[in-house]
């Protein structure tokens, strides 16, 4: 993909109107989904779910998924709980993640579910549980972000 991507659709889509189209495969995924393998399931006003099959490709040097990739679909997770509350012309961007970490994994089914805990005007916390197919909580996750609006979130 170029640069192109998020801009493509910016214009005439609302942040939930895209990851609609997404979820119903009449979009592609971002980059990102396509890199490490994540698929967005569900987006819902303030919640979102977004599946994972984490295997050995996803290994840091210990043999066990790397904490990298569990933030990844966190985040991913709070973006769309976030977007799909977000009116055209407004975005959204990260300001502070936290990750806490609970069973290490190697090969899971993974699903990684967020909701928002506090939206005000300007600012959002989110909180995202990361689990195994046994339900296992393997993290928990928190975001906070900066809602944007005008020309800062022309584009974005």
């Amino acid at each position: 993909m170029t640069e192109e991507y998020p801009s493509r659709w910016a214009n005439t889509l609302t942040y939930s109107e895209w990851i609609q189209l997404v979820i119903a495969d009449e979009l592609p995924p971002p980059p990102i989904a396509a890199l490490i393998g994540f698929r967005l399931v569900r987006a819902e006003r303030g919640t979102a779910v977004v599946e994972f099959q984490a295997t050995s490709r996803h290994a840091n040097p210990m043999g066990t998924l790397h904490g990298g990739v569990i933030c990844d679909i966190a985040d991913a997770a709070m973006g769309c709980a976030l977007g799909s509350t977000l009116p055209s012309g407004e975005s959204c961007t990260t300001i502070e993640l936290k990750a806490n970490f609970f069973k290490p994994v190697w090969e899971a089914r993974l699903t990684a579910a967020a909701r928002i805990v506090r939206k005000t005007r300007t600012l959002c916390f989110l909180e995202c549980d990361v689990r195994d197919e046994r339900r296992h909580l393997i993290a928990r996750l928190s975001r906070t972000c900066s809602i944007l609006r005008g020309e800062s979130a022309r584009g974005r």
